[in-house]
């Protein structure tokens, strides 16, 4: 029996950067009725309250719901009314200025210079530095048509390989790559998740849109968890309910 379903948050739950819509706040507020939930993504904080914490309808036990931003690397709970930082790890300035110098050298060489863009393209989320291609505020329709088979961000992730050996770089998202210390990936962060919350792995599920090798949702299927792969947060509904009338009985 599955005590947590764990989720990615952008194309899962809901369309990349956009809060949840209302019938997935509540089918999860149904799921937080049998089983404990986590998200795992690469945004940030103030990401993860836009379009998650703030979109629940009252009656969400968030007693049960862990929020884990930029890939696992921080995780806020529900406590005494308000969302409370458990631990962050996060970059030293050195490693920092590296990443950003890598990403400069690595777009330049590659040549993948979009004709239009909206806003900064690199973010640094202090425990995770992540580089949007079309930039922080492109619209979906752009996002979406930008690299749909991730072949342009294949080519700019293994050349970041090659100039940062020890950091983990993954693609997320419809446009990102997502840098963190070496290891960290969203199988890092469920193994953060067992200890903190002391639900075993095998207790665990995960549901994501990005799981095959290169994506950011794949480490959770090499850990050994149940996966589900759904293409939108349409089909992620139908999986929930399923999920629900199953741990209902």
């Amino acid at each position: 029996m599955k005590q947590l379903v764990a989720f990615d948050l952008d194309g899962t739950l809901a369309e990349s950067k956009q809060p949840l819509g209302e019938p997935m706040g509540e089918a999860l507020a149904d799921l937080l009725d049998v089983a404990h939930v986590a998200v795992i993504s690469g945004g940030d904080w103030p990401q993860f309250d836009k379009q998650v914490a703030s979109r629940l309808p009252e009656r969400a036990d968030r007693t049960k719901l862990w929020l884990m931003p930029t890939t696992g690397t921080k995780l806020y709970t529900y406590k005494d009314g308000s969302w409370t930082p458990v631990y962050a790890e996060l970059f030293d300035d050195a490693t920092k200025a590296k990443i950003l110098e890598a990403f400069d050298a690595s777009l330049e060489a590659t040549g993948f210079v979009p004709e239009q863009t909206w806003g900064e393209r690199i973010e640094d989320r202090g425990s995770q530095i992540t580089f949007s291609a079309l930039g922080q505020q492109a619209p979906i329709d752009a996002k979406e048509h930008w690299d749909p088979k991730f072949e342009k961000r294949k080519v700019i992730q293994a050349d970041l390989k090659q100039r940062l050996p020890g950091l983990s770089i993954n693609m997320g998202g419809a446009t990102s790559i997502d840098i963190t210390r070496e290891g960290v990936d969203k199988a890092y962060g469920l193994k953060k998740l067992r200890d903190a919350s002391g639900i075993e792995l095998d207790a665990m599920m995960f549901i994501g849109d990005a799981i095959f090798p290169g994506g950011n949702d794949y480490p959770a299927k090499e850990l050994g968890l149940d996966t589900v792969r759904v293409r939108d947060p349409e089909e992620t509904l139908a999986v929930m309910a399923g999920i629900v009338a199953c741990l209902k009985k």
